[in-house]
């Protein structure tokens, strides 16, 4: 079937484009809008249906929710199609608001004179599902639905009729119980012939008859709607359906919202929660069907032998690496093997590849921020399983008893593996890496993520929520946690403190982040890039410092605007000047000045005692002091609940090992905060 685009538009980090189409359901040219979030260059993703209501076009939500970036960041496309067909030319169509034209009802009628097009229901279950699997890039069969009003009705009896086709379903204002609402009886007895046959498009006929469903509900309503329980005529029956789903033991959650009516003021105000809600529920769909695919052998065929694939390997400091085929041995005891899913490009593998890391080693394979699954396990292997998601990390936590540091509330920085993960092999000092002529390939800070495949130590291993999306997973393996870390544990910087940060890349932008969530009342950002003050203002940065625009050092102007100079400073930019600047910027008596940024082979850091005997203190941060295994999971439901969002830093992705270069060189332009490169 030929879609023709009408219009296309960006919006939101993503595009909003607008088709028509000959459909067979209503035999009349359908319109129907569609949000395709960028994420969609490079992966399929999840499918959300929003059905309008009565009045409204394609158009409305699309206008009028503020949903779409929403919707760009949870990683969903939405589908807007129109609320009946148009132009069928059936008279008296045109001639009330609440029946025909704009009215569709989302069944199929049976009436003679409505039959042949108003058939709302087969279109938006089963002929529009099939023309968005088969043209957008959407996950097919992983599809929720929402609507408003008689979309709200809509959407439910569409769940309830297809409980297997739809993840999860939720509704503003829904028509819960038509065949007891003037609304209903109308559009009953006009295109089905009565309100009794009716009772087959009710979603509360339709959960007493064959609820309860195996999703979850989620239902808002306003109080000061005047077609509820506020006006005159309770055209919603919202308490009805509440009351039958109770009784059912259905799943749910119904929400009374106070002062709130019927219009788009009340949906913008709440559509992030539902665009929320099914993303959630969405990714857990998705998740066991990876499990499912598990279970049935997706990983039993490579158990226990050498996989071959794509891995970018450095073979030189300086030189591009290079794409080639890889051989990567099956995990030995206490070791992992997982499939890569994503990854992000991290400046310290780029710090490597220039040949500044004392410990660099070639040939080897980089990359250290990833989301991947487990294919097999080594004996002895508890803590995680075929088919479960992880996080690398290269700051291992063994978590064993005789362990002192990772008993201790002081420190993240287990040395368990330490002396081989710096040589670049595993526990037993072999590598798991070889070309395919046999010659050794090292390992990169335990992780090696710039292979489709790769080996790992278990202790290295965070397991994770497979809900989390890969590519926003990736980010909690070194940077972004990074500089969370510097402020909430290494610092521990206090509400109505002042902060300065030194470096706006995606670690100081992530101290910025989490000084504002900490409550800091001050945030300066420094940097010589101008183009990076907008995103760390909208973290929640209150001064923006360029040093170029002064005569003076940086620090003595950061002194000059505080007085006493600044409670917490971080250098994130890896320059021992910076470092210096940053120290001496910090508040005279009780200043804290965090270095997170990795300096050059043999750099060394200096100042003057006396900035130190003065009271100011100097540290480091490691992973920003986070316990691998047991924290990083805890950052990620952080992110799934809505606390902590990452979306931001995410500013180039690309798809294939191949294009690993194509990320590194993103990351040398000055406007990459992280490159994410997508392998399945």
């Amino acid at each position: 079937m030929s879609l023709t685009q009408k219009s296309c538009a960006s919006h939101a980090e993503g595009k909003l484009m607008k088709y028509t189409h000959q459909s067979s359901s209503t035999k009349t040219e359908m319109t129907f809008n569609v949000f395709v979030p960028k994420g969609a260059d490079f992966q399929k993703l999840p499918c959300v249906y929003w059905l309008s209501g009565l009045t409204c076009t394609e158009d409305n939500f699309a206008v009028k929710s503020g949903g779409l970036k929403y919707a760009a960041q949870e990683g969903v496309v939405l589908v807007l199609p129109d609320t009946s067909p148009r132009g069928a030319k059936i008279e008296g169509e045109e001639e009330s608001w609440d029946f025909g034209t704009g009215a569709g009802f989302y069944v199929n009628a049976t009436e003679p004179k409505w039959k042949e097009h108003y058939n709302m229901y087969d279109y938006v279950t089963k002929e529009l599902p099939k023309l968005i699997e088969a043209n957008f890039p959407v996950i097919p069969g992983l599809k929720s639905v929402v609507g408003h009003s008689m979309g709200g009705h809509g959407a439910l009896i569409c769940a309830f009729k297809n409980p297997m086709e739809f993840k999860s379903v939720s509704a503003f204002s829904a028509i819960c119980n038509p065949t007891k609402c003037p609304w209903g009886e109308k559009a009953f007895k006009g295109y089905l012939g009565s309100v009794e046959a009716g009772k087959e498009y009710d979603a509360t006929e339709l959960m007493k008859s064959k609820g309860p469903f195996d999703f979850k509900i989620l239902l808002d309503v306003g109080t000061a709607d005047t077609f509820g329980e506020a006006g005159d005529v309770n055209q919603l029956q919202s308490d009805v359906l509440d009351k039958v789903m109770k009784e059912k033991g259905q799943d749910f959650t119904s929400r009374k919202q106070k002062g709130y009516d019927h219009s788009y003021y009340f949906i913008s105000t709440f559509i992030q929660d539902h665009i929320r809600f099914h993303a959630l529920q969405l990714r857990e769909a998705y998740r066991k069907m990876e499990q499912a695919a598990v279970s049935a052998g997706e990983f039993e065929k490579t158990q226990g032998k050498v996989i071959t694939c794509k891995a970018a390997v450095a073979f030189a400091a300086k030189e591009p690496v290079k794409v080639i085929d890889v051989k990567v041995a099956p995990p030995k005891e206490g070791e992992v093997r997982v499939k890569v899913m994503a990854n992000a490009l991290c400046h310290t593998d780029v710090y490597t590849l220039s040949g500044q890391d004392p410990e660099g080693l070639f040939p080897s394979i980089l990359g250290h921020e990833a989301g991947a699954i487990v294919e097999s396990v080594g004996e002895g292997v508890e803590s995680v399983k075929p088919g479960d998601h992880v996080v690398p990390c290269y700051t291992p936590q063994c978590n064993k008893p005789t362990c002192i540091f990772c008993m201790s509330p002081k420190t993240n920085l287990c040395p368990c593996i330490r002396s081989t993960q710096g040589k670049g092999v595993m526990p037993d000092g072999t590598s798991r890496f070889t070309d395919m002529d046999g010659k050794t390939i090292y390992h990169f800070m335990g992780c090696s993520t710039f292979s489709e495949y790769t080996v790992l130590a278990e202790i290295s291993c965070a397991k994770i929520n497979p809900a989390m999306p890969f590519e926003k997973a990736a980010l909690f393996g070194c940077g972004v946690a990074t500089g969370l870390g510097a402020v909430w544990n290494t610092t521990k910087v206090e509400p109505n403190s002042s902060v300065a940060v030194f470096g706006l890349g995606a670690v100081g932008l992530a101290v910025i982040q989490a000084a504002k969530i900490a409550g800091a009342s001050r945030i300066i950002a420094v940097d010589l890039n101008k183009g990076k003050f907008q995103i760390a203002q909208d973290l929640g940065a209150t001064d923006v410092v360029c040093p170029s625009d002064h005569e003076k050092p940086v620090n003595e102007v950061l002194v000059g605007m505080t007085k006493w100079g600044v409670d917490y400073t971080f250098d994130c930019t890896g320059s021992v000047k910076v470092m210096r600047q940053a120290l001496e910027s910090a508040h005279r008596g009780w200043g804290v000045s965090c270095v997170i940024g990795v300096a050059g082979a043999g750099q060394e850091i200096a100042t003057r005692p006396f900035q130190l005997v003065t009271g100011r203190k100097w540290c480091g941060t490691a992973f920003g002091g986070w316990k691998s295994r047991s924290q990083v999971p805890m950052l990620v439901e952080k992110n799934l609940n809505g606390e902590l969002p990452v979306d931001h830093y995410i500013t180039h992705q690309f798809k294939g090992v191949e294009n690993v270069s194509k990320a590194i060189d993103a990351l040398h332009g000055g406007d990459c905060l992280r490159a994410v490169v997508t392998y399945f």
